[in-house]
């Protein structure tokens, strides 16, 4: 199957990724693989799946973002089911406490010692579930474990393992009893996913496979099996790195992000590590479509799950109601594209 181009943006704008071609070579079959066993359990979901791809191509976290009931979680799972990587999951509630998350000292009676007792950060794959629902002293837990790779208790850095990726949920639409994530942290996210509804046809079939007597927590028996590992992982990373950028690509990604700071419907526009991160992305999505350079269309493709949780939008624009992808679109219409 020939790979076809990427989506514009405008799919993106409702899918929050965009879908991967078939693909050929070994480190990318091994990654096809696993999207092919993710399949096995999440059904019309493959731009999440994709970008959770790109996710772990160039090392990022993820915050998936969907209405109860469209398999957010079961996708991340399923993920951590198709790798042979380490997974936990914590669910976030109002009282998780910080050391529920990284860990703490626990005096141990026989040696009358303090020892450390992991917590879950200590994994290659955390299923943060509904990551707005605790307190920010908790959500700020993280922060160290996602932008250093390494927890500090009782001032000793212990690193994480790796490859490390935080994927995060979150409920777009019930805000009673939660708490926002702040910008810092937002920022340290690669890709804001949206998780949309199903289409009719892929919710047929969500009913049929339930009906065949697939249960969502048993991922064994729907025939899920470990199909990629770190070896690959590390092997499409560095694949990853040798795609080529040209001085054009690179001025068109800072073009693009300096125009959101001057959007008036913004109060913040993307930060510097938001034109990083979405030179990062456009790189491993070119890699994913078989190419070996990057161009305006891959910077395109990967705008909007890149940069839409890192734009603050103005209280009278959101009474309007503009949104982040909106502005996004807007600015990628405007910025001259290089030839």
């Amino acid at each position: 199957m020939s790979a076809p181009t990427p989506e514009p943006a405008e799919a993106v704008a409702t899918a929050g990724a965009p879908t991967a071609p078939m693909i050929t070579d070994s480190s990318r079959a091994s990654l096809e693989a696993l999207r092919s066993e993710i399949a096995k359990a999440v059904v019309g979901q493959d731009p999440a799946v994709t970008g959770l791809v790109v996710a772990l191509l160039c090392r990022g976290h993820v915050l998936l973002e969907g209405v109860p009931g469209v398999a957010k979680t079961l996708l991340v799972r399923a993920l951590a089911a198709s790798l042979e990587l380490d997974t936990k999951r914590v669910q976030f509630t109002p009282d998780l406490m910080p050391s529920d998350v990284t860990g703490s000292l626990v005096y141990d009676a026989r040696t009358a010692e303090f020892s450390f007792q992991p917590g879950p950060v200590f994994t290659n794959l955390l299923i943060a579930d509904e990551i707005n629902r605790t307190p920010p002293k908790t959500q700020s837990s993280l922060l160290e474990a996602m932008e250093e790779r390494q927890v500090t208790v009782d001032g000793i850095p212990r690193v994480l393992p790796d490859p490390f990726l935080v994927a995060a949920t979150q409920n777009p639409i019930e805000y009673e009893g939660t708490y926002p994530l702040p910008e810092a942290q937002l920022d340290r996210f690669l890709l804001k996913l949206t998780v949309p509804l199903p289409t009719r046809e892929d919710e047929i079939n969500v009913l049929t496979r339930h009906a065949d007597g697939f249960n969502p927590r048993d991922l064994n028996a729907a025939g899920i099996r470990p199909v990629a590992g770190p070896a690959d992982l590390e092997a499409a990373r560095a694949a990853v790195a040798k795609t080529a950028v040209s001085p054009e690509i690179t001025a068109y990604v800072v073009d693009i992000c300096r125009a959101t700071r001057d959007s008036p419907s913004l109060t913040l526009g993307a930060s510097p590590r938001g034109a990083t991160a979405l030179l990062s992305t456009a790189r491993a999505w070119a890699w994913l479509t078989g190419r070996d350079y990057v161009t305006p269309d891959d910077v395109k493709a990967l705008a909007l799950p890149t940069l839409r949780h890192r734009l603050q939008l103005r209280p009278e624009a959101e009474m309007d109601g503009v949104t982040a992808d909106a502005v996004i679109t807007a600015v990628l219409a405007h910025v001259p594209v290089p030839r």
